[in-house]
């Protein structure tokens, strides 16, 4: 019975990582090495993770600066970067990659906000969707005679405790994203 409500809080937690990780690729108006976090670069033939192929940091607000361990990269993470959907033009001095990240417009603001909200809905969705999950299994122990009436009543508002408090955790995340994209 433990298991069902265990099994339950390990998908939802997935569900709350996965949400947060989508918000990662959001560009919004401040610099941050995770951006680049879904960026792969062409390394002797094998696709590798830009951050494993050089140094990402963020000296300024709106700079990011990209130092390659192989100088020879420098054109591969400028093509890469370039045909990645975050709309940023990196350049070079032949040691260094700057990125100056300009201020989003209000337009984009909202429709970021809106992809957020619509990413969020997803995740509520989800929650929503192992908790019912999560009661169907306690309904079929109740008729296996695993469980009494009781005890299933208990685990079941035990599952929707958890249900609320993973859907808070999702809305708080969206909350922190709509303040990101919105800061000046």
């Amino acid at each position: 019975m433990h298991q069902v409500l265990s099994a339950c809080e390990d998908r939802m937690k997935k569900t709350l990582a996965s949400l947060k990780d989508g918000f990662t690729a959001f560009r919004t108006g401040r610099a941050s090495a995770s951006l680049f976090d879904k960026i792969r670069v062409d390394y002797y033939g094998n696709k590798s993770p830009l951050n494993q192929v050089a140094n990402i940091s963020v000296p300024e607000a709106r700079l990011i600066v990209i130092q390659p361990w192989d100088k020879n990269l420098i054109g591969e993470i400028e093509k890469a970067i370039r045909s990645s959907e975050l709309s940023l033009n990196p350049s070079n001095d032949g040691k260094v990659i700057r990125i100056a990240i300009p201020p989003l417009t209000e337009d984009r603001r909202k429709e970021l906000a809106k992809q957020a909200k619509n990413q969020t809905e997803q995740g509520r969705v989800a929650v929503r969707n192992i908790r019912r999950d999560g009661n169907d299994e306690l309904k079929k122990l109740l008729k296996d005679g695993k469980l009494t009436e009781d005890e299933e009543a208990k685990h079941g508002e035990e599952l929707q405790k958890l249900t609320d408090s993973y859907i808070e955790k999702l809305n708080q995340a969206l909350e922190e994203k709509e303040n990101e994209i919105f800061e000046r």
